[in-house]
């Protein structure tokens, strides 16, 4: 049965949680049946609560975690560790539902082709030729996107069942992938710990594993700050804090060039109105149907540094992206077409989202010059990314 925490700082400034009345004692003393997992962890004006999403085909239950802090609430699943709903108020103070999704748990069992706010892994973006080498021992991967492997293969961490549990401001989601998952050589353990404080969303991605491995994980929610639903994203204005970008083949695969910004549609080192040049006569653009690329940041990879803003001008919602990671993919939603019917029913039409996927560049694996994805047994896989919210 599921516990309550009462949770707090210590003298010394650290979280502690103190395991309180457990939720079945305390139904059972009340003589009601507990029909569904349900756990509320007050943290000052911050509460966590887990209930039941659903099950799978095969039985297994899948949880959703409400998180919340003052007028910022999060609703994260297990299956796939999926940002359900993110509401957060515009400058009226009226609060809508920011990021694309289904309402159901059977919704994102359809199918979810879109990757709907779920953690990519064990690789984000794109490998070549659904191949790689570690040492003199090459791997093979399902293609899923053409002659090359997207988002992890056929079943990557999008559409596995997580270990979920509450935890201080948030949920901690812990995924084991044996040796061969999909491919890729050795256990690896993952970590994603989702934290909301004011409204700030935190995602802390960590892995482990047993044996050489590569691993790139990242969010693929798609954010509309005008709400989900309500038409595209073409007005939101983005800032990029970047001068250069791996441009690509026609496959979407980088050529190993980091080119400079200056002078193409690429460069969002001002912030430019997402529509103002996506239809440009550009090779790139041609590529990707629109924005589909990944931008080398110019902060330190390691540190926590902003990497992009986006702005609504009908709302007034601000969205700012802190990262640790080197690089950030920017997806315009090209190939959003209206057949998704998500949450309310709303259609979700051509670029009626965007993503902005924090990650280590794709196809690293096959690009010795770009920055590691590597990971040996007895390192620690860790990166660090943060969506802060406000209005003006």
């Amino acid at each position: 049965m599921a516990s309550c925490y009462r949770s707090g700082r210590n003298e010394n400034g650290h979280w502690n949680e103190e395991p309180g009345l457990r939720a079945g004692d305390a139904m059972r003393k009340s003589g009601f049946f507990l029909v569904a997992l349900i756990m509320t962890i007050p943290i000052t004006d911050a509460a966590v609560r887990g209930e039941s999403f659903g099950k799978m085909p095969d039985g297994t239950p899948v949880e959703i975690f409400t998180l919340r802090d003052g007028a910022t609430e999060a609703r994260i699943t297990t299956y796939g560790g999926i940002v359900v709903s993110l509401k957060t108020p515009d400058r009226r103070g009226q609060p809508a539902d920011v990021v694309l999704g289904y309402d159901s748990l059977q919704g994102y069992l359809g199918g979810n082709k879109a990757f709907l706010g779920a953690v990519i892994g064990r690789y984000a973006n794109r490998i070549a030729h659904a191949a790689f080498a570690l040492g003199a021992r090459k791997y093979s991967l399902p293609k899923n996107d053409g002659e090359n492997s997207l988002h992890g293969g056929t079943r990557g961490f999008d559409k596995v069942v997580w270990q979920g549990k509450a935890i201080a401001n948030g949920v901690e989601l812990t995924y084991a992938s044996p040796d061969g998952d999909q491919g890729y050589p050795g256990k690896l353990t993952a970590t994603v710990r989702y934290t909301l404080r004011g409204s700030t969303l935190r995602i802390e991605y960590s892995a482990v594993t047993d044996a050489e491995t590569v691993v790139n994980l990242t969010s693929h929610s798609y954010f509309n700050l005008a709400g989900e639903g309500r038409g595209d994203i073409l007005s939101h204005e983005l800032r990029i804090n970047a001068s250069r970008f791996t441009p690509v083949d026609q496959t979407l695969i980088p050529t190993g060039e980091l080119a400079a910004v200056a002078g193409t549609p690429f460069d969002f080192r001002k912030a430019t109105a997402i529509g103002q040049r996506i239809n440009a006569e550009n090779e790139q653009l041609r590529f990707g149907r629109g924005y589909d690329h990944n931008w080398v940041l110019d902060g330190k990879a390691g540190d926590l540094s902003e990497a992009a803003e986006l702005y609504d001008p009908g709302s007034g919602r601000v969205l700012k992206v802190f990262t640790t990671e080197p690089g950030i993919q920017f997806y315009s939603g090209n190939f959003l077409d209206g057949t998704i019917q998500g949450k309310g029913g709303k259609v979700y039409g051509h670029r009626s989202g965007l993503c902005l996927e924090t990650q280590h560049f794709p196809d690293s694996p096959n690009h010795p010059a770009f920055p590691s994805t590597t990971l040996r047994p007895g390192q620690r896989y860790q990166t660090v990314t943060e969506f802060r919210f406000s209005t003006r």
